[in-house]
């Protein structure tokens, strides 16, 4: 994927936010007047011509589908992930995936499954089935949609049509700091001005057949 084009995708994927800490976030299409100066501050929330990081796990192919091991549906077992080295300036990376293909009461609505901050920039892979206890020193788990300060959380994908699982990563120019309690919002608000490059896997969700 291009840099622009994944600078619409990211901004697609962030743009449109509850507080964290809330299980689902509105789909642009259904809540794009309120969500106007959120989602332009995500627009230049990677730079156009910011540099790209080639992210992959070794639990699936980017696009494929995410093996049920990985997800709520059976053991939850954290993939592992692998970039490439950000910028020279990069001083930490910080990660952020979605289902974007949640649907609430006939709504498209997105899923925050799991955020993490202040990885270290000597930092490019965690480990496959790394436990909460076993993030880089300095790092810290943020919130999703079951609370504050929350590790990996995977998919479990209600039965219908596949869920496409974003995992992004940005490397920054800054550590951040930010509150014990905080939302998605200030989250963007404090890495806006500070993103050096992007990149992200994807992976397709679905029910598991058996599952009770």
């Amino acid at each position: 994927m291009s840099p622009a084009k994944f600078m619409i995708a990211a901004a697609a994927a962030l743009c449109c936010t509850l507080p964290l800490g809330a299980q689902t976030v509105p789909h642009p299409s259904s809540a794009i007047t309120a969500a106007q100066p959120l989602l332009r501050a995500l627009v230049s929330l990677t730079p156009p011509r910011a540099a790209q990081i080639r992210v992959s796990t070794a639990a699936w192919r980017d696009g494929d589908d995410i093996p049920f091991e990985y997800t709520q549906y059976r053991d939850n077992i954290f993939p592992g992930l692998n970039w490439t080295k950000g910028p020279r300036k990069t001083q930490s990376y910080a990660i952020i995936m979605q289902d974007v293909d949640s649907v609430r009461d006939g709504v498209r609505r997105r899923t925050l499954h799991w955020t993490m901050i202040n990885i270290p920039a000597t930092v490019t892979s965690l480990p496959a089935a790394m436990q909460p206890d076993e993030k880089p020193a300095g790092s810290a788990y943020g919130p999703n949609y079951k609370g504050q300060a929350q590790p990996y959380l995977g998919p479990r994908t209600p039965p219908g049509p596949k869920h496409h699982y974003h995992i992004q990563i940005f490397a920054l120019d800054a550590m951040l700091t930010l509150p014990a309690e905080t939302s998605y919002a200030e989250l963007i608000d404090r890495m806006k001005g500070h993103v050096l490059a992007s990149g992200e896997v994807v992976g397709l969700g679905q029910v598991d057949p058996a599952a009770q």
